[in-house]
């Protein structure tokens, strides 16, 4: 029964295929089942189908359609070990340490606690992930926002938008980076020279607008001011070995990412290599559980699911209607991509969308070459992390934050967020348009 399902089936692929894809992006938009178990069950149907093999070998060789193949263990290996480490070094509170050195700097000025709020989150989360990032400075943005007896939301929001904006900067910043860049062979130093200037430029711009939102709820008193100014951070550093081993490791680690061209180290084996030497000292059950399993599964998942369709012939139609589209045209596909990405990513978690488009565009670089292609590979960067940015469910930090504002008693409804993320995300994709127009179209 099963090779007679198989076989009607594998008559209509590329449909079937498409259908879970689309069933498993609705079930994730709705949020009632976990999006892990979204994406195992279609794993397991897809493979169960026939979509990819369940075999390795085929005729004594290797299957192509085997669906380990679909699997990016570039991508899963680097977001394990770089959440070990993270996970380690959290433990000696250096972050916490830092970001409080930073806030007496501004002598407790609500609009200078905002701009040091928005940076240091911003540079954070260009190396740590977004949700890792936002977990550690909320604590310390509430203290700050009682002492200066402010309400925390102007804060909160932007280091929301700064998350998703610092994560845009490099490889490891952000999940849809690490994708594109293992797919598309672009180094750590890659991100770092395209895609970094244009996002400091953001940033500042951003800062700027926030600022103009959040001016008249941006005052307190000089006492208040003082009692920031002369915050004790003698205690917050728990553990001084922790904090130097895990700071020299993650120190080492990004050396290892720079200067991948020369060594010519995957970056995972980097990051590999930095959280086992970690893992000596610690207890491997105990870091373990810190790292979001979830979030890995749920990659593995979709990688199948997305294999199926790229196993049937759909990612390539997909790619040769893009092409059609645009009627061939360098410039019209860049712009498309970068701004459906925004928008779509706002509505959508931005983890399925580039898992979905980056396939699409390995079509289109055997298609039109590789230099065609390169811009593409920027645009979906910059629409797929921006665009999280236009929406409270645009990404997982903005979840997060929002949640536990609401749990302290400050909700940020819906509609409030999305008048600022809107404005945010369009002015960031504007200036990204310009960018890829002048680096790379014109």
């Amino acid at each position: 029964m099963i090779e007679h399902l198989q076989a009607i089936v594998h008559a209509h692929a590329v449909v079937v295929s498409a259908a879970i894809l689309l069933i498993a992006y609705v079930f994730i938009a709705l949020e009632k089942i976990p999006k892990v178990t979204i994406a195992l069950i279609g794993a397991a149907i897809t493979i169960l189908l026939g979509l990819v093999s369940q075999t390795k070998l085929l005729d004594g060789a290797i299957d192509p359609h085997y669906f380990i193949n679909f699997v990016d263990f570039n991508v899963i290996f680097l977001l394990v070990s770089m959440m070990i480490i993270v996970s380690i070094a959290t433990r000696s509170g250096m972050f916490n340490w830092v970001a409080n050195q930073l806030l007496k700097l501004t002598k407790g000025h609500p609009v200078g606690v905002l701009i040091v709020l928005g940076l240091f989150t911003a540079v954070v989360s260009a190396f740590l992930d977004n949700v890792t990032t936002v977990i550690l400075i909320m604590p310390v943005t509430f203290f700050i926002a009682d002492k200066l007896d402010i309400n925390p939301v102007p804060y909160l929001l932007t280091e929301i938008f700064a998350s998703n904006i610092g994560g845009t900067a490099t490889l490891i910043g952000d999940p849809p980076n690490i994708i594109i860049g293992s797919a598309a062979g672009l180094s750590f130093m890659d991100f770092v020279k395209e895609l970094t200037p244009i996002i400091a430029v953001i940033m500042v711009v951003v800062l700027f607008i926030l600022w103009l939102f959040f001016r008249k709820d941006l005052h307190t008193t000089p006492e208040k001011m003082d009692a920031v100014a002369n915050l004790d951070n003698s205690k917050t550093i728990t553990d001084y070995p922790l904090m130097i081993r895990s700071g020299i490791v993650l120190l080492l680690v990004i050396l290892g990412f720079v200067l991948h061209d020369v060594t010519h180290i995957e970056t995972c084996v980097t990051a590999m290599l930095g959280a086992s030497f970690l893992l000596l000292f610690e207890k491997p059950k105990d870091i373990l559980c810190d790292v979001e399993w979830n979030t890995i599964f749920f990659f593995i998942g979709l990688f199948i699911i997305i294999g199926g369709l790229e196993a049937s012939g759909g990612i390539a139609l997909m790619a040769k209607w893009i092409l059609k589209v645009t009627e061939g045209s360098q410039s019209a596909t860049a712009m498309i991509i970068l701004w459906a990405s925004g928008f779509i990513s706002g509505i959508i978690d931005n983890i399925p969308y580039t898992a979905t488009m980056t396939p699409m565009l390995l079509e289109i670089r055997n298609v039109m070459g590789a230099e065609y292609t390169l811009p593409l590979w920027w645009c979906l960067s910059l629409g797929a992390c921006l665009g999280g940015n236009m929406t409270i469910i645009g990404a997982a930090a903005n979840v997060i934050v929002s949640e536990t504002s609401a749990h302290h008693g400050h909700p940020i409804a819906f509609m409030r967020f999305l008048k600022y993320g809107f404005c945010i995300m369009f002015v960031s994709l504007f200036l990204s348009s310009i960018y890829i127009w002048l680096r790379f179209l014109h």
